[in-house]
């Protein structure tokens, strides 16, 4: 069967929805595909005990701000999923759930869309799949031993479900590490392979960290600020949102007990290969929470706001391993938390970057009619997080307007 709609909007996540609303308030007539259901990707890609990294009041979702009685606060899954759900309904988003898009491509001057109900036309297509759509495996995961259980952090849903033995954590950014306390906290031996990640105190001066990059105006840099287009890959800042929020990073995971050990560099029969970088990976971090402090400190004095004091740690130090035996060493998984890259093969149309990113300007395409939504640093740093993602979608939405005039 085919059918006809003016604009299709594709997933019904934050950037989806914060579209959806803003041409709501236009009365656009639109339709959004979700695979699965609203906030699929909230539901089924985080583990049981997820909890924002970011406060509570951070959630400034067009229509659907925070509002409630924990705005410091850290909002655990199943109330996030709630509050997707409330917004949803809020104000009748047109969201057709289990309706994945297998392909987009064109035809005489309009869009196709392949679902399983049949073929979708569109005047205009916003792509709104997430920031990052396929988990990333380092090069040489497929030599890790066959006997040894391996997962996706998205796959990863609480200790319990896991076989027995110690766990080996690839990859140390915010879902790493939080993966690898929770491991250590239900009792297994835990090994967290180390690689460049930043990390920031949890507050400074009494005040959420995330309040200082905003107030700095951190959280609003531009993609041509980034030092390279390899940057936009850096990892999420190490930190928890559980206990109220708190420090986690090299240091804490170190002092509770888990080992570290360097970036994970291949496999040889029974044994796991680690590159003797430890001191340099801690090291980056270290460098980079001064080049962030700096910022803050600048941009705090433009705003006339005192800047906040922070004493840097002393450098750490670890004798670390260079292999593990998964034998000796127990091990019965290896947990892959080493990122996510861009998957868009279903799009047809050449608008991607050597990196597989979309090319685009305010989310707009060089194809009529195509745009792009919650893409990592679409715009700004924030652009693909509940704080910032409603600013994009309001700049997407008003060009779609403008082009029907």
């Amino acid at each position: 069967m085919k059918r006809s709609v003016d604009v299709a909007i594709i997933g019904a996540g934050q950037a989806g929805l914060a579209t959806s609303w803003f041409l709501s308030q236009a009365k656009v007539d639109h339709v959004v595909l979700e695979a699965g259901r609203v906030a699929e990707a909230w539901r089924t890609r985080r583990w049981d005990s997820f909890r924002l990294i970011t406060p509570n009041w951070g959630v400034q979702l067009p229509g659907a701000k925070y509002d409630g009685p924990d705005p410091d606060g850290f909002m655990p899954l199943a109330e996030l999923v709630d509050h997707f759900q409330t917004w949803a309904t809020s104000f009748d988003a047109p969201v057709e759930e289990n309706s994945p898009v297998a392909s987009l491509e064109a035809d005489t001057g309009r869009f196709l869309l392949s679902t399983p109900s049949g073929t979708l036309e569109a005047r205009t297509v916003v792509v709104a799949t997430g920031g990052y759509q396929r988990p990333h495996r380092p090069a040489g995961g497929e030599l890790v031993p066959k006997d040894v259980v391996q997962l996706f952090a998205e796959e990863y849903t609480n200790p319990a479900a896991l076989p027995p033995g110690a766990v080996l954590v690839v990859g140390s950014g915010q879902t790493g590490c939080q993966l690898a306390e929770e491991l250590h906290q239900s009792g297994r031996q835990v090994f967290l392979a180390c690689g460049r990640c930043v990390w920031v105190p949890r507050r400074l001066q009494g005040r959420d960290i995330v309040w200082w990059l905003i107030e700095s105006g951190f959280m609003d840099r531009t993609p041509d600020k980034l030092p390279s287009p390899a940057a936009r890959l850096l990892g999420n800042p190490q930190a928890t949102g559980h206990d109220g929020g708190r420090d986690l990073n090299f240091r804490v995971l170190n002092k509770m007990g888990v080992e570290l050990v360097g970036r994970y560099i291949g496999a040889e029969g029974s044994e796991i290969h680690f590159a003797d970088d430890v001191s340099a990976s801690v090291d980056f971090g270290d460098a980079r929470l001064v080049d962030l402090l700096n910022f803050v400190e600048a941009g705090c004095a433009a705003k006339g706001i005192d800047s906040p004091t922070f004493e840097m740690p002393q450098p750490l130090r670890v004798n670390a391993r260079a292999r593990l035996d998964v034998a000796r060493d127990q091990i019965g998984t290896v947990i892959w938390t080493s990122g996510y890259r861009p998957d868009y093969g279903w799009v047809k149309f050449p608008v991607f970057d050597d990196m597989g990113f979309p090319v685009q300007t305010d989310g707009r395409t060089n194809v009529p009619g195509l745009y792009f939504m919650g893409v990592h640093w679409m715009r700004k740093n924030k652009s693909a997080i509940l704080y910032g993602v409603g600013e994009d979608a309001e700049v997407v939405a008003r060009q779609i307007v403008e082009a029907r005039r």
